[in-house]
């Protein structure tokens, strides 16, 4: 019975981990528990092997006494390894020659894989952690620029509020004023003009169209009325020749108000446009200008003299874009003068010679003075929409 037992110590089962060793929770504490009985257990001589189960009877209990050498031998590696003085012994080689069981089969089968593959949480995680420091990237530019932003915006409306109740400096060029101040009163004066212009074209396209009624009801009443149908024949040529000439007046005069919307809503408004940059980047200038001067004459100390620093390369930044807008607008106010008198005077001189030859009904000079200015009429009816686009 004894060499049972052995064999059955020999042939324990020993489960492998998928590191290769051969410790388990169960196994450190049952080695923790066999410490404690080889160091203050009871004596193994004193002790007795039961080979049946509990309640057998008393021939199966045999002493131990009997039992040549210890029941139990005490591996040294086991403590070198948790003290950590010795290396891991290589339990996988030890373990070939044994056979194991049914159950450390299974055990070791049910076990994970040995390389859980971290590659795979690096490719994942990586994309995620892109986004979120370009989504900080984002943010952080948004916030420097709202910065930037409200300094700039806090400066200029301290300067505003300095230059309306007479605290702050104004940088004024007096000869490029007076030009802005006359641009702005010409402009005023044009889109009169123009709103007048249009006036006089509906009306007269009004009057061209009821020309154009009276002129057909004039000829179906030479028909219908034998007795009056001379008359009624002349008045209805009449009116039909005066609403071809209207025509094409009103072609001359609607060529003239595309004209000067053109000049009113395109160049002149262009130029006002700069004009506007041009006066932002002045204040934007004299608040500068104004922080510089106020720091300057502040303490000089190390702090004050980096502030000083960043204020006058603000400065020269600011300067520098005044200067180049102020140069912009004097080139573009020299050019539309050019613009607006070689305009004007085409556009004038066709305006009266077209209205001139209307109402001296001088036909062929009404159609020379179109083909001298090159303006094409439109056929009539072209402006009507098709009767696809009615559907």
């Amino acid at each position: 019975m004894t060499d049972s037992i052995l064999s059955k110590a020999a042939t324990m089962e020993i489960p492998i981990n998928s590191n290769g060793d051969s410790r388990t929770a169960e196994d450190d504490g049952f080695e923790q528990d066999l410490q404690q009985v080889m160091v203050s257990g009871p004596n193994l001589n004193e002790t007795s092997i039961v080979s049946g189960g509990y309640g057998g009877a008393a021939e199966g209990i045999i002493p131990t006494s009997s039992i040549k050498g210890p029941a139990i031998h005490v591996n040294p590696e086991y403590f070198d390894r948790r003290c950590g003085n010795a290396p891991k012994p290589d339990i996988r080689s030890k373990s070939r020659g044994i056979t194991p069981s049914h159950s450390a089969t299974s055990r070791i089968a049910n076990q994970p894989g040995h390389y859980p593959a971290p590659s795979m949480h690096h490719s994942n995680s990586n994309p995620s952690i892109m986004s979120e420091e370009a989504t900080k990237g984002v943010a952080v530019e948004k916030f420097d620029s709202m910065k930037k932003w409200s300094i700039n915006t806090y400066k200029c409306t301290k300067q505003m509020f300095s230059e309306r109740f007479g605290r702050g400096s104004k940088t004024v060029d007096m000869e490029l004023e007076a030009q802005i101040d006359v641009l702005r009163e010409t402009k005023m004066k044009y889109e009169r003009i123009l709103r007048l212009a249009r006036e006089l074209t509906n009306h007269f396209y009004n009057m061209v169209q009821t020309q154009q009624a009276l002129g057909d009801t004039f000829a179906d009443l030479s028909q219908k009325s034998p007795e009056l149908q001379d008359e009624f024949g002349y008045n209805a040529e009449t009116q039909r020749l005066l609403c071809k000439n209207g025509e094409t007046l009103l072609g001359a005069i609607n060529f003239f108000v595309s004209s000067i919307n053109t000049l009113v809503n395109k160049t002149m408004e262009d130029t006002l446009m700069t004009i506007k940059m041009y006066e932002n980047a002045r204040l934007e200038f004299d608040a500068y200008r104004a922080d510089l001067e106020e720091l300057s004459v502040g303490p000089r100390d190390a702090a004050a003299m980096v502030r000083i620093e960043i204020a006058q390369q603000q400065y020269q930044i600011h300067k520098d874009k005044y200067e180049r807008l102020h140069s912009d607008v004097s080139i573009k106010l020299k050019f539309l003068e050019e613009n607006k008198v070689k305009v004007m005077h085409k556009q004038l001189l066709l305006f009266h010679n077209a209205v001139s030859a209307y109402f001296a009904g001088n036909q062929q000079q009404l159609e020379q003075t179109l083909r001298q200015f090159n303006v094409k009429l439109k056929p009539p009816g072209s402006d009507k929409p098709s009767w696809l686009e009615e559907q």
